[in-house]
């Protein structure tokens, strides 16, 4: 009998992501503010649904975003981990890391919000009933449900058909499943264990998006459709401009593609709910009169709207502390949250504040100290007191009034315990099975990201409104060529161990002695 020969990879005892984008710190321009406000009467969502990172529509993602002003999710039901990788050799977990930050930096250009589910891409699927099989339905069903009911869209768009013209099985099963989770998600009997967290919700209409790729028109006259090719003055591109910057995020695919301009249009058919007529979202109430005592909030926009200056938006300010303290009274909802969320936003964007919390250290190590710099500047001159600031349980007060244009900064040098949780995807903290990452906090699932390992919160006072912001702790560095960057920092433990080589095959049965090296990860360490 042959003998079997078996192979033995060693890991790191702890994992981060492998590929952790670099960004800059991005502010709002008075363009940006103007149309943000606007957004705050529009009170509508959709959420569009696919199988894969780089499967989404994004000129209908930014076109819906920055034209419609309707909050826009993109949930893709896996992180990509089974595709092609044509900027490394990362295939696998690794790849999906990779991917993953892709998906969140097109977000950030379209300005859609990113969901996941615990899906594994596990490769080329030839049907539906084979991805089934191995992701188990009612699994990920449970998970596009849960983020269904949590994000509450008011229309859901698949970028597949249920009839598999999509071709690859994990396209199918992502629209059966949202067709799905149509019924499902306003079933209190259907995964009953969230309506502790989250309400049930029924989405108007699941709309299916045609397409004419891959040697498959799909696209018919009878179409419902909408010119998404739209020129916004304010962003100075029009949202074929923006969604080719998007869709040029998915690098690892090789999928840089260039802008367009001009009329474009998007079809759809109706699979679920019915058909709209002028508007994806025909017989929704996307004004405030959809919130319980919210009619008075329109004419309060319209005012901070109608007296915006582009020149000073600090002169808002007043307004938008009135209009947070108008939606804070309102019944508790998804909307009234949300809006609250934006217009927080708003109020120091315009104001100019600026607040930063950083290390000039990639990594917090465990058992070791790590220096925490503050940052603060009120740059615009608004009423601006800054009370107390809070790091992981250190708290110190301030009770200084902001003046314009001058920083502020504090440092602090923090204890690295051990017991501070080691940095990585909150989806591989525990062992996969064959088609599904294993989460088991409900309130996780759909996260796009780990949560930050440090947090500063600032409590201050502006125009007379008690507010505060929490901002993560990142590591801010330099760049020769890109200049100054962000990115998160990590906790890691205070050793890591390395084998003398990367691979051993071994044949069954063999004893396998090696040496293993111990290197200190904290400061000036060492391979012991």
């Amino acid at each position: 009998m042959k003998r079997s020969i078996a192979c033995l990879s060693l890991c790191l005892l702890f994992i981060w992501p492998v590929l952790i984008r670099a960004q800059s710190q991005v502010t709002m321009s008075s363009a940006d503010m103007y149309l943000a406000i606007r957004k705050l009467n529009v009170l509508g969502s959709v959420l569009y649904v696919a199988a894969h990172p780089d499967d989404e529509n994004t000129r209908l993602i930014t076109f819906l975003s920055k034209e419609k002003l309707y909050r826009t999710g993109y949930l893709s039901l896996t992180r990509g981990d089974g595709g092609q990788n044509l900027i490394g050799d990362e295939q696998g977990i690794d790849l999906g890391l990779i991917r993953t930050q892709e998906l969140l930096s097109a977000r950030r250009v379209d300005g859609g919000e990113q969901f996941f589910t615990r899906a594994f891409d596990f490769g080329y699927s030839k049907n539906p009933e084979e991805t089934f099989e191995k992701w188990g339905r009612d699994k990920i069903l449970a998970d596009v449900v849960w983020v269904i009911r949590k994000f509450q869209p008011d229309v859901v768009v698949t970028r597949f058909p249920v009839t598999g013209e999509g071709g690859h099985g994990h396209h199918t099963a992502s629209a059966i499943l949202a067709n799905e989770a149509f019924a499902a998600a306003a079933d209190p009997r259907r995964f009953p264990e969230q309506l502790k967290y989250v309400s049930v919700w029924q989405v108007k209409r699941v709309l299916w998006n045609t397409f004419n790729f891959g040697g498959n028109n799909t696209i018919r006259d009878d179409q419902f459709r909408i010119d998404v090719g739209a020129y916004n003055p304010l962003l100075g591109k029009s949202y074929g401009e923006i969604a080719a910057e998007s869709r040029s995020q998915h690098k690892s695919q090789g999928f840089g593609v260039p802008a367009s301009r001009g009329q474009s249009f998007e079809f759809f058919q109706t699979t679920k709910g019915d058909a709209p007529a002028n508007e994806l979202t025909d017989g929704v109430n996307t004004g405030w009169s959809r919130v319980k005592g919210g009619a008075g909030i329109e004419k309060l926009i319209t005012g901070v709207l109608s007296q915006f200056d582009l020149l000073h938006p600090e002169r808002s300010v007043k307004g938008l502390v009135e209009l947070y303290k108008a939606i804070e009274k309102l019944p508790a909802s998804v909307w009234t949250e949300q809006k609250l969320k934006e217009v927080k936003h708003l109020i120091a964007q315009c104001s100019g504040l600026w607040m930063d919390a950083y290390t000039t250290d990639a990594f917090a190590v465990q058992t070791d100290s790590v220096k925490i710099n503050i940052a603060v500047n009120n740059r615009l001159g608004a009423a601006i007191q800054w009370h107390t600031l809070s790091v992981d349980g250190f708290d110190t007060t301030l009770a200084t009034t902001l003046a314009r244009n001058i920083n502020q900064s504090f440092s602090k040098t923090f204890f690295v315990p051990l017991t501070k949780p080691v940095t990585q995807p909150y989806w591989l903290e525990k062992p996969m099975d064959e088609g599904t990452y294993t989460v088991v906090d409900q309130q996780k699932i759909g996260q796009p990201d780990a949560s930050p390992a440090y947090e500063a919160r600032f409590d201050l006072t502006i125009e007379g409104l008690a507010i505060n912001y929490s901002l993560p702790v990142r590591y801010r560095f330099t760049d020769p060529v890109r200049g100054e960057l962000y990115q998160p920092m990590v906790v890691i433990p205070p050793f890591s161990v390395k084998p003398e080589q990367e691979l051993y095959v071994l044949k069954n049965g063999a004893d396998w002695k090696r040496a293993l090296q111990f290197k200190s990860n904290k400061t000036n360490g060492h391979f012991l």
